[in-house]
């Protein structure tokens, strides 16, 4: 293949079916992407030679193909032929006569469309949503894009990362990496690049002690990135733990029996209207009907957007738990700045400045736990494991169930239902011996 020009001549055949002669190998599929450095690929994927059909997609390169054929009928006006045998080299022009209304699914619609001459996914300002916005620049090859954008994520101190694939885990299959900083949003296509999109410098971010990674639930990434890629993944903001040790604080000590999903992070925490976040609704209808959703390639602009709003929340968020957590040391370092300059003089004549007791001013720090643990015992319900039953951040109406032997009871939301992954979200929190010494 010659990568200058046949790129320009198979975007004029996306979404049409065609038989790939390889040197080793005869293959048919849908043409889904095609890349200019040299990379093609097909979905529903047939062996020829075999007869077997290969399940998802799958990635050909410009070196072993010999010759394309194109198998569905196309506009009469361009080729009269069902099955057209078409030289890369020889009847490009024909084929360029092709209209197609798919051809445009990897860019934002235009009055007369040219062949892109950089990456089939450009920067896209796409906004589904009347009230919601986002910029993000799409990395699906290593020309041009994708050294600028290491270049702008290394300089970063503080940046969100987010995963997509098909179960993100040793056994798994990662596709996308999102990286959010507070200016660009980055949705590499680990999919098309593969480890040397690690190799090239993202192994170096995610192992960096400089660099904060804000990530929500950073268990099955990190499981993946270590198994798989060989990356051990370093310096982690977990909103999903900092929300757990948030609500610690808020209960005096207590434990809740389950963590938080982002949803629910976001509207309970940054107080995120639960429309605007109908993307993760999205999100879920989407794996839900087509767990293989993150192979598609191109992604259609709404899902794209989905994975650059993932990442986006996550760095205001960090600063809302921050803010929350440190509320107490904000309080007390109140007190102390007050202690002496609004007392009298005498109190002050009659002080060792070497005393080292604690003094009043931070054992009131005592009395807020007291006080938090015993309204927490009057606003939640407890498990068998003395932990808090926790309510849903916006529930629509309250359903109860009497579960077990004891009657504990438990909260089921409607939306509970709905997210097929909520259980695998519940948390093996230890109990709290505290809360089980209190009465009933």
């Amino acid at each position: 293949m010659d990568p200058s020009s046949d790129y320009h001549f198979l975007n004029q055949i996306l979404w049409r079916r065609v038989k790939l002669t390889l040197v080793c190998g005869v293959f048919e599929g849908v043409l889904q992407h095609v890349d200019p450095n040299r990379i093609v690929v097909l979905n529903k994927v047939k062996n020829v030679e075999t007869g077997r059909s290969v399940p998802g997609v799958k990635m050909f390169f410009g070196h072993e193909i010999v010759n394309v054929e194109l198998l569905d009928e196309v506009e009469q006006g361009a080729v009269r032929e069902s099955a057209s045998s078409v030289s890369l080299n020889t009847e490009r022009t024909r084929v360029d006569k092709m209209k197609n209304e798919d051809l445009h699914v990897c860019e934002p619609p235009s009055p007369a469309p040219e062949a892109p001459t950089t990456s089939l996914l450009n920067d896209l300002k796409y906004s589904p949503l009347e009230d919601e916005e986002v910029t993000y620049t799409v990395i699906d090859q290593f020309q041009q894009k994708f050294g600028a954008a290491m270049l702008h994520i290394k300089k970063q101190s503080v940046l969100s990362v987010a995963a997509e694939g098909a179960n993100v885990c040793r056994h798994g299959k990662l596709c996308w990496l999102q990286v959010a900083t507070n200016s660009r949003v980055y949705l590499f296509d680990i999919f098309l690049l593969g480890r040397r999109a690690f190799n090239n410098g993202l192994q170096m971010v995610l192992e960096d002690k400089r660099i904060l990674k804000v990530i929500h639930d950073c268990r099955w990434l990190s499981d993946c990135l270590s198994h798989q890629y060989g990356i051990l993944l370093n310096n982690v903001f977990d909103t999903q733990v900092a929300d757990v040790l948030q609500f610690s604080m808020e209960t005096g000590g207590f434990l809740p029996n389950c963590v938080s999903t982002l949803q629910e992070s976001l509207i309970r925490h940054l107080k995120v209207a639960p429309k605007s976040l109908s993307f993760l609704e999205e999100r879920q209808q989407q794996i839900h009907e087509n767990p293989e959703v993150w192979f598609t390639r191109p992604l259609s602009p709404s899902l794209l957007k989905i994975l650059a709003l993932e990442a986006t929340y996550l760095l205001p968020l960090r600063l809302v738990l921050l803010d929350e957590m440190m509320s107490d040391l904000t309080t007390l370092v109140d007190g102390y700045l007050n202690a002496y300059r609004e007392g009298s003089a005498e109190q002050l004549g009659g002080m060792e400045p070497s005393c080292m007791e604690l003094p009043g001013e931070l054992l009131q720090f005592k009395d807020f736990q007291k006080q938090r643990r015993e309204r927490a015992v009057k606003e939640y319900r407890t498990n068998a494991k003395g932990l808090l039953l926790r309510t849903e951040p916006h529930p629509t109406k309250s359903v109860t169930e009497t579960a077990g032997k004891e009657g504990n009871e438990t909260r089921v939301s409607p939306s509970d239902s709905f997210h097929p992954f909520r259980k695998a979200m519940l948390s093996t929190l230890p109990p709290c011996p505290a809360l089980e010494k209190i009465p009933g």
